[in-house]
């Protein structure tokens, strides 16, 4: 016995043994990281920057705060046409850029203190595959028979000439300070969240978007909608416009050039917001381990499992859903199948929201997708406009758009546009989840006056 025990020491030293490896800090991570330590298992989790991710850092909640303020200034516009006097009220960027701040330091000790709990042991640095157990931190070695990669994504360019002059969403987070103007290229979530953000605060901005609409995976009647609205509160949105490059004038403002429809044009901003897209961030030493990574990212099965037994994936890094929220459901589906549990999370219903204003939501297939798939399905429709609670918020430019399987009955997509969407859309999440009818979803008793009876009168439609 004492033999063996001599045998062992000098492993015990040299690496520092777990039950799980998280390598990633987001949502994703530190969400399964708590879990699996109130099921008694021993966790280390490595991230190389803050704890929160870029979520947390510099993604949803920094950009969701901006919005809060940028509803604000909104409201003081609708005020003034109220007859409401807001002439001595000043609307200072640099304190919603403080506030932001606030917001994130906030967050981000909460979490840190979340990771503080007894089994978690938190390490801050860069994680480096040495094999398909081990990985090395800050010159320490780290094993486990399971490791999960939550290493998120990391903003995407475009290969044109100038792309070095733009701003990532990382960047134009940093400016505590606003420019006269600002060109967005691209016109997905991200870019119409900042676009949507910056017009309010007076900076004239517009938008160039390759694809045929704005927010490409948003039904159609949606997107229009939205573009409808923001283009009336002055954004000048340009679709179908290939970028070809930007580049400095002489007056040190930038120029960006681009082909729409056949026509050579340009726009000319003070700053200029690159916004296509996110690519996944790959752990250092990966290709130690055999691990497949496919044209998205790394490649995994449905309980998030890559090629490699005891390797897996969660969140942006495998590119299936860049999103908080299925990042977390992710890393609760790879932590049941590592204890052994079923469960009943449906990957893929998984809810997604703008939140421009008004807010877009959407959750299950838009009405292209039906027709793609030759679906027997029936589409209807509600408006805010007539909702009592809209009309009294002054928020009535909005839509609910239900798709009904025919032969079912049951919900398989909504879309939302207007005030508080994402909320909105939870509810119809709920019923699809629990596979309720169209029927049920009608019958229920909605509270009055609330926003969620426009949910019961498009239901009642069908």
């Amino acid at each position: 016995m004492g033999r063996n025990l001599f045998y062992f020491a000098p492993l015990y030293y040299l690496s520092m043994n777990s039950d799980i490896i998280i390598i990633g800090a987001g949502p994703g991570g530190y969400e399964m990281a708590a879990e699996a330590a109130q099921n008694g298992l021993q966790v280390v989790i490595i991230e190389k920057s803050e704890a929160g991710g870029t979520c947390l850092n510099r993604g949803c909640i920094p950009t969701k705060a901006l919005c809060r303020n940028a509803e604000v200034v909104n409201l003081l516009k609708e005020s003034a046409k109220w007859g409401v006097n807001v002439d001595n009220i000043s609307l200072d960027y640099s304190v919603a850029h403080a506030r932001k701040n606030d917001v994130v330091a906030q967050l981000r000790a909460g979490v840190e203190m979340l990771m503080k709990q007894p089994g978690i042991t938190y390490v801050n640095g860069e994680a480096t595959f040495k094999d398909t157990h081990t990985v090395d931190v800050n010159g320490e070695t780290y094993t486990a028979n399971n490791i999960v990669i939550a290493t998120g994504s990391a903003p995407r360019g475009l290969p044109i000439e100038g792309a070095d002059l733009a701003m990532t969403s990382d960047d134009i987070l940093g400016m505590n300070q606003l420019p006269k103007s600002l060109c967005i290229v691209g016109g997905g979530v991200i870019g119409m969240e900042f676009a949507a953000i910056f017009n309010s605060f007076g900076v004239e901005v517009s938008v160039v978007e390759f694809c045929k609409e704005i927010l490409p995976p948003f039904d159609k009647d949606i997107a229009k909608r939205l573009k409808t609205v923001l283009s009336k509160r002055g954004i000048n949105i340009n679709t179908q416009a290939a970028v070809n490059g930007i580049k400095q004038t002489e007056d040190g403002m930038l120029e960006v050039t681009f082909d729409q429809k056949g026509k050579a044009k340009s726009i000319i901003a003070e700053k200029v917001l690159m916004s296509v897209g996110r690519q996944p961030v790959i752990p250092a030493g990966l290709d130690n381990t055999g691990v497949t990574i496919g044209r998205r990212g790394i490649e995994v099965d449905d309980n998030m499992l890559t090629n490699v037994a005891g390797i897996y994936a969660i969140g942006d890094v495998n590119g299936r859903m860049m999103l908080a929220h299925a990042a977390s459901a992710q890393g609760t589906r790879a932590l049941h199948h590592i204890l052994g549990k079923d469960d009943s999370i449906n990957l893929d219903i998984v809810p997604s929201a703008v939140f421009t204003t008004p807010e877009l939501s959407m959750v299950g297939l838009t009405e292209e997708q039906c027709s793609e798939k030759e679906m027997d399905v029936t589409v209807k429709k509600s408006f805010f406009r007539s909702n009592g609670k809209a009309v009294s918020m002054g928020e009535t430019d909005g839509l609910i758009k239900m798709i009904v399987c025919n032969q079912t009955r049951k919900i398989v997509g909504c879309h939302i546009c207007g005030a508080h969407a994402a909320d909105l859309i939870q509810e119809v999440v709920t019923a699809m989840n629990v596979g309720a009818t169209v029927d049920t979803l009608a019958s229920a008793i909605h509270g009055h006056p609330t926003l969620s009876e426009v949910v019961m009168a498009t239901a009642k439609q069908f």
